[in-house]
């Protein structure tokens, strides 16, 4: 996992709200166990035609969208079905954070413990970035502040054990084993 700290970016945006996991990553994909080769079925079914060519209507197929590590995505992104693959599809795409009013709990979950960060803001921010797909704004996990081009900030919530994680790089057994020494070390003691 890369450690995040300020992640700066221009937005795709996916106003739609609802989007389910099974949107984000087709159950007919989640035949793996690793991570590598997903971002080619994000979004799946709305990116490709029947043909198998990709829609050019679709926003992340358009090319302001191409390098962009933010999306911005309508109220509720995530529900559904928990799965792993989702946040995996995401970051193997290049997303590095998910902007939304409303982030289902398993997905959000699911994306802090493999290196996505979910940013929830207030109904006006979010509005302001639907209305300007493309802007280049700063994600900085420290101080958990999203600033916009206009020089405004908002503050966003993310428990501190994650954001410990996710700014060292490292997932919850990762974390678990660089303390394996302090756990021997206790072992004997309380022999």
């Amino acid at each position: 996992m890369d450690p995040i700290t300020v992640i700066r970016s221009r937005t795709a945006v996916m106003p739609s709200s609802n989007i389910d996991t099974d949107q984000i990553i087709p159950a007919r994909f989640l035949t793996t166990t690793t991570r590598d080769g997903l971002g080619a079925a994000l979004f799946a079914d709305w990116r490709y035609g029947a043909d198998g060519r990709p829609n050019p209507e679709f926003v992340l197929n358009r090319p302001e969208a191409q390098g962009c590590e933010i999306l911005v995505a309508g109220r509720n992104i995530g529900c559904g079905s928990s799965r792993e693959h989702a946040p995996w599809a995401l970051l193997d795409f290049g997303f590095r954070a998910v902007i939304s009013t409303e982030i289902a709990d398993i997905f959000r979950s699911n994306s802090l413990k493999n290196g996505l960060l979910p940013v929830v803001v207030d109904e006006a921010t979010h509005a302001w970035l639907v209305a300007n797909p493309g802007a280049e704004v700063e994600i900085d996990l420290p101080s958990t502040t999203l600033r916009l081009p206009d020089g405004r900030s908002v503050r966003f919530p993310v428990e501190a054990f994650a954001r410990y994680c996710l700014m060292n790089g490292v997932d919850e057994l990762g974390y678990l084993l660089k303390q394996a020494d302090a756990i021997a070390a206790y072992e004997r003691h309380a022999g």
